[in-house]
Protein backbone atom coordinates (compact mmCIF):
# COMPACT_ATOMS: atom_id res chain seq x y z
CA UNK A 1 0.00 0.00 0.00
CA UNK A 2 1.20 3.34 -0.61
CA UNK A 3 2.33 5.57 1.81
CA UNK A 4 1.59 9.26 2.59
CA UNK A 5 3.24 11.11 5.03
CA UNK A 6 0.64 11.86 7.98
CA UNK A 7 -2.26 14.09 7.10
CA UNK A 8 -0.67 16.38 4.13
CA UNK A 9 -2.99 18.78 2.69
CA UNK A 10 -3.79 17.63 -1.17
CA UNK A 11 -5.03 20.42 -3.77
CA UNK A 12 -6.63 18.59 -6.92
CA UNK A 13 -7.62 20.97 -9.69
CA UNK A 14 -11.13 19.47 -11.49
CA UNK A 15 -11.43 17.70 -8.81
CA UNK A 16 -15.41 17.70 -8.73
CA UNK A 17 -15.78 14.67 -11.28
CA UNK A 18 -14.36 12.78 -13.86
CA UNK A 19 -10.48 11.78 -12.88
CA UNK A 20 -9.95 14.48 -10.66
CA UNK A 21 -12.61 13.45 -8.30
CA UNK A 22 -11.59 9.97 -8.21
CA UNK A 23 -7.65 11.13 -7.61
CA UNK A 24 -9.40 13.41 -4.35
CA UNK A 25 -11.20 10.81 -3.10
CA UNK A 26 -8.16 8.24 -3.33
CA UNK A 27 -5.94 10.51 -1.67
CA UNK A 28 -8.51 10.92 1.27
CA UNK A 29 -9.26 7.14 1.80
CA UNK A 30 -5.00 7.34 2.15
CA UNK A 31 -5.31 9.58 5.26
CA UNK A 32 -4.27 12.92 3.64
CA UNK A 33 -6.92 16.51 3.55
CA UNK A 34 -8.07 17.33 -0.03
CA UNK A 35 -9.41 20.34 -0.94
CA UNK A 36 -11.34 19.89 -4.87
CA UNK A 37 -11.08 23.57 -7.09
CA UNK A 38 -12.78 23.83 -9.92
CA UNK A 39 -15.18 26.20 -11.72
CA UNK A 40 -18.61 24.32 -10.25
CA UNK A 41 -19.69 24.78 -6.75
CA UNK A 42 -22.33 22.76 -6.72
CA UNK A 43 -20.06 19.84 -8.46
CA UNK A 44 -17.62 20.41 -5.89
CA UNK A 45 -19.91 20.48 -2.77
CA UNK A 46 -21.10 17.40 -3.79
CA UNK A 47 -17.87 15.90 -3.77
CA UNK A 48 -17.14 17.40 -0.56
CA UNK A 49 -20.78 15.71 1.28
CA UNK A 50 -19.97 12.42 -0.45
CA UNK A 51 -16.34 12.24 1.18
CA UNK A 52 -14.42 12.66 -1.42
CA UNK A 53 -13.13 16.17 -0.31
CA UNK A 54 -13.02 18.14 2.54
CA UNK A 55 -12.93 21.47 1.52
CA UNK A 56 -14.04 22.87 -1.82
CA UNK A 57 -12.48 26.37 -4.18
CA UNK A 58 -13.97 27.96 -6.99
CA UNK A 59 -11.81 29.11 -9.50
CA UNK A 60 -11.22 28.76 -13.32
CA UNK A 61 -7.24 27.18 -13.28
CA UNK A 62 -7.21 29.77 -16.80
CA UNK A 63 -7.73 33.04 -14.43
CA UNK A 64 -5.00 33.31 -12.57
CA UNK A 65 -5.68 36.14 -10.46
CA UNK A 66 -8.21 34.20 -9.26
CA UNK A 67 -6.78 31.10 -8.94
CA UNK A 68 -3.69 32.20 -6.92
CA UNK A 69 -6.48 33.90 -4.62
CA UNK A 70 -8.38 30.09 -3.97
CA UNK A 71 -4.73 28.76 -3.48
CA UNK A 72 -3.81 30.96 -0.70
CA UNK A 73 -6.63 30.82 0.92
CA UNK A 74 -6.62 26.93 1.22
CA UNK A 75 -2.99 27.09 1.85
CA UNK A 76 -3.61 29.65 4.94
CA UNK A 77 -6.28 26.76 6.35
CA UNK A 78 -3.44 24.31 5.56
CA UNK A 79 0.11 24.44 4.22
CA UNK A 80 -0.29 22.43 0.83
CA UNK A 81 1.90 19.73 0.34
CA UNK A 82 0.82 17.87 -2.60
CA UNK A 83 -0.80 19.19 -6.16
CA UNK A 84 -2.39 17.51 -8.69
CA UNK A 85 -3.06 20.08 -11.89
CA UNK A 86 -5.77 17.78 -13.45
CA UNK A 87 -7.95 20.88 -14.98
CA UNK A 88 -8.26 20.37 -18.62
CA UNK A 89 -10.58 20.63 -21.35
CA UNK A 90 -10.73 18.99 -24.98
CA UNK A 91 -11.78 20.27 -28.47
CA UNK A 92 -11.43 18.80 -31.58
CA UNK A 93 -11.72 20.16 -35.04
CA UNK A 94 -9.18 19.51 -38.10
CA UNK A 95 -5.94 21.84 -38.18
CA UNK A 96 -7.50 24.04 -41.26
CA UNK A 97 -10.50 24.78 -38.96
CA UNK A 98 -8.13 25.25 -35.78
CA UNK A 99 -8.13 29.12 -35.47
CA UNK A 100 -5.89 30.41 -33.10
CA UNK A 101 -8.82 31.09 -30.56
CA UNK A 102 -8.80 27.59 -29.94
CA UNK A 103 -5.56 27.17 -29.60
CA UNK A 104 -5.52 29.77 -27.36
CA UNK A 105 -8.05 28.12 -25.17
CA UNK A 106 -6.39 24.70 -25.43
CA UNK A 107 -3.61 26.27 -24.25
CA UNK A 108 -5.27 28.39 -21.42
CA UNK A 109 -6.81 25.97 -19.71
CA UNK A 110 -4.10 22.73 -20.37
CA UNK A 111 -0.97 24.48 -20.04
CA UNK A 112 -1.21 27.78 -18.36
CA UNK A 113 -3.66 26.13 -15.57
CA UNK A 114 -0.86 23.68 -14.64
CA UNK A 115 1.45 26.78 -14.90
CA UNK A 116 -0.86 29.07 -12.88
CA UNK A 117 -1.13 26.30 -10.20
CA UNK A 118 2.30 25.43 -9.76
CA UNK A 119 3.37 28.70 -9.49
CA UNK A 120 0.75 29.33 -6.46
CA UNK A 121 1.95 26.12 -4.45
CA UNK A 122 5.44 26.08 -5.25
CA UNK A 123 7.16 29.16 -3.02
CA UNK A 124 5.37 27.65 -0.01
CA UNK A 125 6.37 23.61 -0.84
CA UNK A 126 9.23 24.06 -1.83
CA UNK A 127 10.90 24.42 1.31
CA UNK A 128 9.09 21.96 3.43
CA UNK A 129 9.92 18.14 4.03
CA UNK A 130 8.01 16.45 1.76
CA UNK A 131 6.36 17.91 -1.70
CA UNK A 132 4.22 16.16 -4.33
CA UNK A 133 3.12 17.85 -8.11
CA UNK A 134 1.69 15.79 -10.64
CA UNK A 135 -0.13 16.89 -13.51
CA UNK A 136 -2.43 14.96 -15.27
CA UNK A 137 -1.32 15.32 -19.14
CA UNK A 138 -2.31 12.61 -21.72
CA UNK A 139 -1.47 9.95 -24.16
CA UNK A 140 -2.07 12.96 -26.38
CA UNK A 141 1.40 14.64 -24.48
CA UNK A 142 3.12 11.62 -25.61
CA UNK A 143 2.05 10.96 -29.58
CA UNK A 144 -0.54 13.18 -31.70
CA UNK A 145 -3.53 12.28 -32.60
CA UNK A 146 -5.45 12.99 -35.50
CA UNK A 147 -8.20 16.28 -34.98
CA UNK A 148 -6.89 17.76 -31.19
CA UNK A 149 -3.64 19.42 -32.75
CA UNK A 150 -4.35 22.10 -29.93
CA UNK A 151 -5.28 19.81 -27.36
CA UNK A 152 -2.17 17.48 -28.27
CA UNK A 153 0.25 20.18 -28.17
CA UNK A 154 -1.41 22.01 -24.94
CA UNK A 155 -0.33 18.41 -23.58
CA UNK A 156 3.00 17.95 -24.99
CA UNK A 157 3.62 21.29 -23.17
CA UNK A 158 2.69 20.14 -19.71
CA UNK A 159 4.72 17.12 -20.31
CA UNK A 160 8.15 19.20 -21.29
CA UNK A 161 7.44 21.55 -18.20
CA UNK A 162 7.28 18.46 -15.43
CA UNK A 163 10.71 17.40 -17.25
CA UNK A 164 12.00 20.73 -16.51
CA UNK A 165 10.75 21.59 -13.54
CA UNK A 166 11.65 18.57 -12.05
CA UNK A 167 15.28 19.03 -12.77
CA UNK A 168 14.85 22.26 -11.20
CA UNK A 169 13.38 20.89 -8.23
CA UNK A 170 15.68 17.66 -7.58
CA UNK A 171 17.49 19.40 -4.82
CA UNK A 172 14.31 19.93 -2.46
CA UNK A 173 11.88 17.59 -1.27
CA UNK A 174 9.50 18.25 -4.18
CA UNK A 175 9.06 15.70 -7.06
CA UNK A 176 7.21 16.44 -10.11
CA UNK A 177 5.78 14.08 -12.40
CA UNK A 178 3.18 13.83 -15.33
CA UNK A 179 0.43 10.70 -15.46
CA UNK A 180 -0.98 10.12 -19.46
CA UNK A 181 -3.99 8.16 -19.13
CA UNK A 182 -5.50 7.08 -22.81
CA UNK A 183 -8.85 7.51 -23.60
CA UNK A 184 -10.73 7.26 -20.06
CA UNK A 185 -13.95 6.20 -19.18
CA UNK A 186 -15.35 10.06 -17.96
CA UNK A 187 -17.82 12.61 -19.07
CA UNK A 188 -15.07 14.31 -21.23
CA UNK A 189 -14.78 11.66 -22.90
CA UNK A 190 -18.10 10.43 -23.36
CA UNK A 191 -18.23 14.73 -25.27
CA UNK A 192 -15.84 12.52 -27.77
CA UNK A 193 -18.16 10.17 -28.26
CA UNK A 194 -21.42 12.21 -28.76
CA UNK A 195 -19.62 13.69 -30.92
CA UNK A 196 -18.05 10.71 -33.18
CA UNK A 197 -21.99 9.35 -33.40
CA UNK A 198 -23.21 13.06 -34.50
CA UNK A 199 -20.49 13.16 -37.33
CA UNK A 200 -20.22 9.76 -38.27
CA UNK A 201 -23.79 8.50 -37.18
CA UNK A 202 -22.03 5.41 -35.51
CA UNK A 203 -24.13 4.17 -32.21
CA UNK A 204 -22.46 4.76 -28.91
CA UNK A 205 -20.95 1.08 -29.08
CA UNK A 206 -19.27 1.68 -32.53
CA UNK A 207 -18.12 4.95 -31.15
CA UNK A 208 -16.56 3.46 -27.60
CA UNK A 209 -15.08 1.19 -29.94
CA UNK A 210 -13.25 3.71 -31.75
CA UNK A 211 -11.94 5.10 -29.11
CA UNK A 212 -11.02 1.72 -26.89
CA UNK A 213 -9.34 0.34 -30.05
CA UNK A 214 -5.59 2.48 -29.34
CA UNK A 215 -6.15 0.31 -26.22
CA UNK A 216 -3.89 -3.04 -26.86
CA UNK A 217 -6.18 -4.31 -23.99
CA UNK A 218 -9.66 -3.29 -26.14
CA UNK A 219 -10.92 -1.07 -23.07
CA UNK A 220 -11.36 2.56 -21.88
CA UNK A 221 -9.00 3.07 -18.95
CA UNK A 222 -11.10 3.74 -15.57
CA UNK A 223 -10.78 6.67 -13.73
CA UNK A 224 -9.42 4.66 -10.17
CA UNK A 225 -7.10 3.16 -12.46
CA UNK A 226 -5.05 7.04 -13.32
CA UNK A 227 -6.08 7.63 -9.36
CA UNK A 228 -3.95 4.37 -7.98
CA UNK A 229 -1.09 5.52 -10.01
CA UNK A 230 -1.12 8.73 -8.57
CA UNK A 231 -1.51 8.01 -5.16
CA UNK A 232 1.82 5.84 -5.95
CA UNK A 233 3.79 9.08 -7.14
CA UNK A 234 2.34 11.05 -3.93
CA UNK A 235 3.57 8.21 -1.44
CA UNK A 236 7.14 8.39 0.47
CA UNK A 237 7.82 5.13 -1.47
CA UNK A 238 7.95 6.92 -4.50
CA UNK A 239 10.82 9.60 -3.64
CA UNK A 240 13.12 8.69 -6.53
CA UNK A 241 10.58 9.41 -9.03
CA UNK A 242 10.72 12.57 -10.49
CA UNK A 243 10.77 13.89 -14.43
CA UNK A 244 8.83 11.22 -15.38
CA UNK A 245 5.47 10.71 -17.64
CA UNK A 246 3.40 7.64 -16.74
CA UNK A 247 1.27 6.14 -19.67
CA UNK A 248 -1.51 4.70 -17.92
CA UNK A 249 -3.09 3.23 -21.34
CA UNK A 250 -2.77 -0.59 -21.47
CA UNK A 251 0.16 -0.60 -23.37
CA UNK A 252 -0.89 2.10 -25.83
CA UNK A 253 2.83 3.71 -25.63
Amino acid sequence: MSALPHSPHALVTGGGRGIGRSIAASLVGAGATVTVLGRNAATLEEAVSAGAAHYAAVADVSDEAALRAAIAAAHARKPIDILIANAGSAESAPFAKSDSALFARMMDVNFMGVVHAVRAVLPGMKDRPYGRIVAIASTAGLKGYAYVSAYTAAKHAVVGLVRSLALEMAGSNVTVNAVCPGFTDTDLVAGSIDNIMKKTGRTREQAIAELAKHNPQGRLITPQEVANTVLWLCSENAGAITGQAIAVAGGEI
